[in-house]
Formats: structure tokens, sequence, C-alpha cells
């Protein structure tokens, strides 16, 4: 098996830099698109063999980890949140968090318990890849679960998030701790299904101050990684915008820590100390510049790890729709050819 990724997880010497993109199976691809042009994105998630083509498609583009195609929303329904995927709008939850009654009747769920399809998948995955690449699972961060499920959907300012969040504490830590504990026993589910590594979301953390995520977010994150790290699989901490939370998210725990574009990578890495390995960090924009431009930004990626075992090349967050194909595997050729040449 191409073990890159993994060894670069765990901080050991590669004969060239391992890359993944987040959202590596998406609307970019012409093979998802005429998937999708079938099935809803929920139905691609519930069916295993779907969910499987579609973890397997970028695979052809030469990246070294396949990851689980899912959403960070799936466990929100059994717990008693059903949600819908609006065309144009994203995802809607029906009945927003509001109250601490609403918070009261959400279920702290066992990953069978409405997630089986989840761990199918990951089985049907592992299949396919036995003896070709490790297989990536993960789940959405408590702080980015609660803010989907107060704001009813996504949010520019977090505000109805961070009312709650400042005027009714036991309220928000009763939230975040079911949250927490259902997203724990669901990736503990995930390695037992076959998962290699695991990444946690947190993709709307950077929207708090340090205080605020010491205060709010940080123990509950903390509840989750210091379990699963017990696992034998590399966990991935990763948020966007947390240039202000590195040391605490490193803290809260992660074999790896996950940067984003805004961060300086050689900064963040002296921040979150070189006893942990990261991940990252080219602006997903650049996909969309001339190949000659987005081998540039490869080069100053690679320019500021130095070297150094444990880098894990990717992006600061997700490939966007309408992304060009072709600057896809070009990118992921030259961290391969670029990285080589300086080991």
């Amino acid at each position: 098996m191409n073990d890159r990724f993994l060894r670069a997880c765990r901080r050991e010497p590669v004969d060239a830099t391992p890359v993944w993109m987040m959202r590596q199976a998406g609307r970019y691809m012409p093979e998802y698109r005429a998937l999708r042009a079938k099935h809803s994105m929920l139905d691609l998630c519930k069916n295993p063999n779907l969910a499987c083509e579609v973890t397997m498609q970028p695979l052809v583009h030469g990246v070294d980890a396949a990851i689980l195609f899912a959403d960070i929303l799936l466990p929100l329904e059994p717990m008693g949140a059903p949600f819908e995927f609006a065309k144009g709008e994203g995802p809607v939850v029906h009945k927003p968090v509001t109250c601490r009654a609403d918070v009261d009747a959400l279920r702290v769920i066992e990953p069978e318990d409405g997630l089986q399809y989840v761990l199918d998948a990951i089985k049907t995955i592992k299949r396919e890849l036995t003896g070709k690449l490790p297989l990536i699972g993960f789940a959405g961060a408590p702080f980015t679960l609660a803010s989907y499920l107060i704001e009813g959907g996504k949010s520019a300012h977090f505000v109805k998030t961070k009312r709650l969040m400042y005027s009714e504490p036991e309220t928000w830590h009763l939230l975040m701790s079911k949250l927490s504990e259902v997203v724990r026993r669901y990736l503990r589910a995930q390695v037992t299904a076959g998962a290699d590594c695991l990444q946690l979301f947190d993709s709307w953390v950077g929207q708090l101050s340090p205080e605020d995520y010491r205060d709010y977010v940080q123990p509950h994150v903390a509840h989750i990684l210091k379990d699963v790290m017990t696992l034998g699989v590399p966990v991935i901490h990763f948020g966007t915008g947390t240039y202000s939370l590195l040391e605490l998210q490193r803290d809260a725990g992660g074999h790896v820590i996950g940067l984003d574009w805004r961060t300086p990578l050689a900064e963040g890495w002296r921040r979150v100390g070189y006893d942990r390995a990261v991940q990252g960090n080219m602006d997903p924009t650049v996909l969309f510049a001339p190949i000659a431009v987005a081998k540039q930004h490869v080069d100053r990626v690679l320019t500021a790890a130095e070297g150094r075992a444990g880098h894990i090349f990717n992006l600061g967050h997700g490939i966007l729709p309408e992304t060009p194909v072709d600057t896809v595997k070009a990118v992921i050729d030259y961290v391969h050819e670029a990285s080589a040449r300086r080991t």
C-alpha cells in the first residue's frame, strides 16, 4: 500500500510529500456531477455502494489518501434534527435549536443507530482500496455542528449561535456535550469499520476569539480527541480561520494540525510544535490560476515546510466547484515531483 500519507502523519521520512485535497470528490469532477444528476446528496451518502463510487473517483488524480464520501451533518438526523440540502442554499435544518427544551430533546445515539450506512460504506470502500491507499474517516466538530443546528443552516455572523452561547451557557454546554459524545462514538466506530485515519472538521470555529474557544469549545473538542487519539490511527484536527487558536487547538488534541492559507505554514508549525505533523495549506482559489502560477504556490508551501518530516500537502479548505480538473491533477503531480527533488 502507498503509505506516504500515514508515514507523514507519524512524522516519519517519506520519499515525497503526500497530498490529498479536502472535497477531492465533488462537484468539480464530471463523474460526480453525472451521479448527482441522478441522485440527491443524501442519497449518495446513504447508499454505501454509491458513497464508495464517489470516494474512489478522485483517486485517478494520484492522491495519497482517499477520504470517505459523507457529510458532517449526518449525525444530526438520528439525534432528532432532520435536515435537507436545499438547491442553491446548502443545508437547511428543519427545526433549529432555540432553547433548553430543544437541546433536551436531542438524543445521544450510538453510531449503529441511524448511521450504519456510513459504517457500511467504510467497509465497502476498504475492500476496494485493499493494497492501494489509506482511507480517512471524519466527523464535524461540536461548534460547527452546533452552529448549523442553531442557525438552521449557513451563517455569515453566527449571531444566533453566539447569543445562545453567551446568554445560556448551561444550555450551550449541554448541547456541546451531547454533540461531542455522539462524535466521539461515531469516530471510534469508523475506526472499527476500517478507517486508517480520522479528521475532525471544525470549519467555522475561526469565528471565535481565543478566550471564547477556551471557555466554550475546547473542553468538548478535547473530550473527542483525547479519546480517539488512543485508537492507534492518526488524528487530524482541522479548522479554518484559526490563526489565533493554534495553540489552543494543539492542546485540545490531534496528531496532525490543519493550517489554512491565512496562517503562514512555517509560523504555524513553529507555534503548534514540531512534535506534531501539519497539513496544508494552499489557498483553494489558486487552483483557478494558470498551472505555472499554481506550481509557484506549491513551491512556497514546500519551501515553508523545509523538508521536515510530518508535512501533508493539502488546501487550506475544500476544492471549490468549477475548479479545473487538469489543474488539480497538475498540482498533485508537481507536489510529488518537486518534493522528491528536495529529499
